[in-house]
C-alpha cells in the first residue's frame, strides 16, 4: 500500500475543463402549460467536471497539480476559475481563446432523480495559435512534473496534432502520458504510456466487439499495437480492470457496492498517475486504482477517494497486511482528523503490550467498545527500557506493534519512544482515553486533551510480569 508520506507526486494534467452544475429540489406538479414537470428549486451547486474532476481526484490524493488548458472569455470561466482556486490550484496556466464558451453543463434534479441537462459550450477545436502557445508553455513546465495526464472530453482542447505533438515532447523528456481517450481514431495519441478505455470505447477504436477473453486479448493487443502503448488497458466496469504488456493480466474490481459511476473513469486515470508517479510498478498501480474506484462508486456523484479512505476500505476488505495499520505521527494526525470529519468517534490507549495475553485481548476488545477507531500507542524498546528495566521488553517494538494491528480490535498502532504518550495523544485528539483501572482517583496523562476518560477493569491474574515470573521457574 501507498504510504501517506512516501513521495508527494508533481503531475500535469491537461485537456477539457468543464462546470457541473446542478439545480437541486422538488417536484410536486405538473405544468398547465405543457405535460412536463414543475421543479421548485431548493439548493444550487457548482463543482469542476471534466478534467477538473481528474484533478480534484489527485487533489484528494494529496497530489501537487496544475493544470493546462483552454478556456473562454465568459462568465463560466470566472466560475471555473474560482473553483479551482477554492481547491488550491493554480489557474495561472489556463489560456483564453476570446469569443470560446468555457464549458458548464447544467442538471436539474428533482428529488434525486435527473429530469434534464442543458449544455453551454464550444467543441470546435482551439484556434492553431492557442494550440502552439499552449505546446510552448507545456515545453516550459514539463520538467518540473513526474507524470503528464491528458483528459480528452472531446471538447477541443485536445486536437489530433496538438496531442501528437504533446505526446512526443513527453516521450523525449522521458515523462509518462496517460491518456483518458475520446472518439474512435485512437492514433492522435500514438505514443502514449498507456490509455483508459473502457470496454465500449475499446471495443469501438478497435472494431473489435469485446463480447469474450478472445475477442478482450484481440482487441487489447491491437490497440497496444496500433497506439504504440507501453501498456495497454480496457476498464472492465466490475470485472474489473485489463492490462497487457506482454501478457493479459486481468485485476478483478474490489468495489463492495455500487450506488453510482459517475466520474469512476476520471478516478482511474487520477490513481493510475498517482500511483505510477510515486514509483509503483503498473500491476500494483492498477490494483492501486482498483481500490480508488471501489471506494468512489460506492457514493453518489462525482465522487473523489482520499489516500486515507483507500487504506481503511483496503482493511476492511480484508486484503491489508498488519504492516499496513502501523503508522506514523503525522500519518494518524492525518487519519484522526479526516475520520472526526466522517462522525467517528476515535479511542486511544497505550501501553508496552510486551508479551501479548488474554488480559490484553479483553483490555483491548473493551477499548474498542467504546467507539469506532481504536487507536493503540505502543512504547518503544528504549522507553519501556526506562519504564520496566534493563531486561525488558522481551519482544522488540517491531514485533509487538506488528502482532497489536492484527487483533480485530485495534485499527491503528503507533510507537512513541516519550517516557509518556502525551504527544502521540495530542497528535490523535481522541473523543475517549482508556486506561487500566488501576489509575482511579490517579491523574491520567491526556485526559486534558481527550473528551472522556475511560477506565478498564484487568482480568486477574494475567499480566506480562506473572508470564516471564513462570518461565524462570519452570526452567
Amino acid at each position: 500500500m501507498i504510504t501517506l508520506k512516501s513521495h508527494t507526486p508533481r503531475i500535469l494534467v491537461i485537456g477539457d475543463l468543464m462546470i457541473d452544475h446542478y439545480l437541486w429540489g422538488k417536484c410536486e406538479r405538473i405544468s398547465p402549460e405543457a405535460p412536463v414537470q414543475v421543479v421548485a428549486i431548493e439548493n444550487e451547486t457548482s463543482v469542476l467536471g471534466g478534467a477538473g474532476n481528474v484533478i480534484n481526484n489527485l487533489k484528494a490524493l494529496g497530489a501537487d497539480v496544475d493544470v493546462l488548458s483552454v478556456i473562454g472569455d465568459d462568465e463560466n470561466a470566472d466560475e471555473l476559475r474560482r473553483l479551482l482556486q477554492a481547491i488550491d490550484v493554480d489557474d495561472t496556466h489556463l489560456l483564453t481563446q476570446r469569443g470560446r464558451a468555457t464549458s458548464k453543463k447544467s442538471r436539474i434534479i428533482a428529488s434525486q432523480q435527473q429530469v434534464v441537462r442543458y449544455d453551454r459550450e464550444s467543441t470546435d477545436d482551439i484556434a492553431t495559435v492557442i494550440q502552439q502557445k499552449l505546446l510552448d508553455r507545456f515545453v516550459a513546465l514539463l520538467p518540473h512534473y513526474d507524470i503528464v495526464l491528458l483528459s480528452d472530453y472531446g471538447k477541443g482542447v485536445l486536437t489530433t496534432s496538438l496531442s501528437r505533438q504533446l505526446i512526443d515532447t513527453a516521450n523525449r523528456a522521458d515523462r509518462k502520458v496517460l491518456v483518458d481517450p475520446k472518439g474512435k481514431d485512437y492514433s492522435k495519441y500514438s505514443g502514449a504510456y498507456l490509455l483508459t478505455p473502457n470496454k465500449k470505447e475499446a471495443s469501438e477504436a478497435s472494431g473489435i466487439t469485446i463480447d469474450s477473453d478472445a475477442a478482450l486479448q484481440d482487441a487489447i493487443t491491437l490497440l497496444k499495437q496500433q497506439c504504440d502503448l507501453d501498456v495497454s488497458l480496457i476498464t472492465l466496469s466490475e470485472e474489473g480492470i485489463a492490462i497487457y504488456d506482454e501478457t493479459l493480466r486481468i485485476h478483478p474490481t474490489v468495489a463492495r457496492e455500487v450506488y453510482d459511476v459517475t466520474g469512476a473513469g476520471d478516478t482511474v486515470l487520477a490513481s493510475l498517475g498517482f500511483a505510477l508517479s510515486c514509483g509503483y510498478d503498473i500491476d500494483s498501480a492498477v490494483k492501486f486504482s482498483n481500490l480508488a474506484a471501489g471506494v468512489v462508486v460506492g457514493k453518489i456523484g462525482s465522487a473523489t477517494a482520499t489516500l486515507n479512505e483507500i487504506i481503511a476500505y483496503e482493511s476492511s476488505l480484508n486484503k491489508s497486511t498488519s504492516n499496513d495499520h502501523i503508522k506514523t505521527f503525522e500519518e494518524i494526525a492525518l487519519l484522526s482528523e479526516e475520520f472526526k470529519k466522517r462522525g467517528k468517534k476515535i479511542v486511544f490507549t497505550n501501553g508496552c503490550f510486551d508479551i501479548l495475553h488474554v488480559g490484553h485481548v479483553k483490555y483491548l476488545e473493551e477499548a474498542k467498545s467504546f467507539g469506532d477507531i481504536l487507536i493503540v500507542g505502543l512504547n518503544s524498546d528504549a522507553s519501556v527500557q526506562r519504564l520496566k528495566g534493563p531486561t525488558r521488553p522481551v519482544n522488540p517494538q517491531d514485533d509487538r506493534a506488528y502482532i497489536l494491528a492484527a487483533l480485530e480490535a485495534v485499527d491503528y498502532v503507533v510507537i512513541f519512544d516519550e517516557d509518556t504518550p502525551y504527544r502521540l495523544i495530542e497528535a490523535v485528539q481522541p473523543h475517549i482515553l482508556v486506561k487500566g483501572g488501576d489509575y482511579e482517583g490517579k491523574s491520567v496523562v491526556g485526559e486534558d486533551i481527550a473528551d472522556e476518560l475511560r477506565l478498564v477493569q484487568f482480568v486477574d491474574g494475567k499480566s506480562t510480569t506473572k508470564i516471564i515470573e513462570k518461565i524462570t521457574t519452570q526452567c
